[in-house]
């Protein structure tokens, strides 16, 4: 006799057998006991209603409301005047044991980089330009778009990076995307279609990330040396590479920017070597003590493709970002772009684009300016308390500092004996390409640290430090 199944909860399918001479109300029973003990229903979660069960499963409401009477009666389920019939709690099965380390326990202060302050993401903002964007969005454009990205967002961004950054920025030469990786994936995939076979990265920087991405690619990586002045574009020019990643506003992670005159060797180089220079906009919001700089894609708009995100600026999770393409790449990248995933949400894109062009996104970013500035000062003041002469370098832009330990410091001892202390604080070494600890050197994150605990955690690592 054939089956009937039915899903009636986004976990859980019931299959009933009316041929093998079971009762359908025992069957439902044990089906819904079995859920319940297997943690396959989790205490509190909601059951559907008895009519709607038995429609679903061609049954009597009286043999659905008679089961849930008897699993009420054994203390499976629970129910109140008004409200649905839920999973009682404790009938439910534990939650497995977790293998691996126990929880890390909670850190006095935690120097992670990369991470701007989560607590201060302009949330009231964010929805009253969500509710704007929704207002006034068109049917059409709730079916598949320009995979590139909404127009609207398209254009404010593209006056946005002329207005802020000196770029050469076009709508139509715009692909928004789901935040850098996405957004270098697709670059580096598009220019091995152009016959490249190597790209360059700065060392140190992201050795893992452009790695992968390039692996993914079917391009070789390979480093490129970083001094006081930036990227090394003599040695960059004794490769065979005809791409780099670059970050010349803010260099990640050593923070210095890309010198003049090494910002036009760098264009001489891709125009002499038919190359492409991938530029990451790193940081370049958040400058303190400098002028600013300028994207270096403001100077050779057809040799430069410059990534930049809403990462620091606002939030990682939003997965916003955008590839503002030289001519003769854009239509590879979309192509490509329409293969990954059809188009970003365009929601999302339309609320940004009204957050831009409200005003609301710059005053956002002068107040975590302020902030910033304020835990950078802070840093500074502990330091020079707690490890007084320690040489601190990256500091005049973006929410992280270079340190340099003391000549025979074991740079991974120090992260170590630091954890023991609940201080998070990470060495350079993870930056290199070589994975080297010489010389050593910490990278100390403040976006998502307080004052307070900025102070504290050099306090308590002080010692370590000197």
């Amino acid at each position: 006799m054939p089956l009937e199944w039915s899903g009636f909860s986004p976990e859980l399918l019931l299959v009933l057998d009316r041929g093998g001479g079971r009762p359908l109300r025992a069957q439902l029973e044990d089906h819904l006991r079995c859920a319940v003990r297997t943690g396959r229903l989790a205490a509190g979660e909601r059951l559907p209603s008895s009519r709607e069960l038995a429609r679903t499963l061609g049954l009597s409401r009286g043999l659905v409301q008679d089961c849930y009477a008897q699993l009420l009666a054994e203390g499976y389920l629970v129910t109140r005047g008004g409200s649905a019939t839920r999973v009682a709690a404790g009938a439910a099965a534990p939650p497995a044991p977790t293998t691996g380390a126990a929880p890390a326990p909670r850190l006095l202060a935690d120097f992670r980089h990369g991470v701007p302050d989560l607590t201060a993401f302009p949330m009231a903002d964010w929805l009253w330009a969500v509710r704007e964007a929704g207002r006034a969005l068109p049917r059409e454009a709730l079916g598949y778009g320009d995979p590139r990205g909404a127009a609207a967002l398209r254009e404010v961004l593209a006056g946005y990076l002329r207005r802020v950054r000196a770029a050469a920025a076009e709508p139509d030469h715009l692909v928004v995307c789901s935040g850098y990786a996405q957004g270098l994936s697709l670059t580096l995939r598009a220019l091995a279609r152009t016959g490249m076979r190597t790209v360059a990265y700065e060392d140190p920087g992201s050795p893992g990330p452009i790695r992968a991405a390039a692996a993914a690619a079917g391009l070789r990586a390979v480093p490129v040396p970083v001094d006081e002045q930036g990227l090394v574009v003599d040695a960059l020019a004794a490769t065979d590479a005809r791409a780099v990643v670059t970050t010349p506003a803010h260099q990640w992670p050593t923070g210095v920017a890309l010198a003049p005159q090494r910002r036009l060797a760098l264009i001489d180089w891709a125009r002499s070597r038919d190359a492409v220079v991938v530029e990451d906009d790193y940081d370049a919001e958040f400058r303190y003590d400098r002028e600013p700089v300028g994207a270096l894609q403001g100077l050779a708009a057809d040799r430069v493709v410059a990534i930049g995100t809403v990462s620091k600026s606002l939030a990682p999770a939003l997965r916003t970002g955008w590839v503002l393409c030289p001519p003769a790449l854009t239509d590879r990248l979309c192509e490509l772009k329409q293969i990954d995933d059809r188009g970003s949400p365009v929601l999302d894109q339309l609320a940004l684009a009204r957050l831009i062009e409200s005003g609301r996104f710059d005053r956002h970013l002068r107040r975590m300016r302020a902030l910033y500035a304020s835990r950078r000062t802070a840093l500074l003041a502990a330091l020079a308390e707690h490890a007084p002469g320690l040489p601190v370098t990256g500091l005049a832009a973006g929410f992280h500092a270079v340190a340099g330990l003391p000549e025979g410091a074991h740079e991974g001892r120090v992260v170590a004996a630091a954890r023991e202390r609940s201080v998070g604080l990470y060495g350079m070494s993870a930056n290199r390409a070589s994975g080297s600890a010489d010389p050593p050197r910490l990278v100390l994150g403040f976006g998502d640290v307080t004052e307070r605990a900025v102070a504290a955690g050099i306090a308590a690592v002080g010692d370590l430090l000197r």
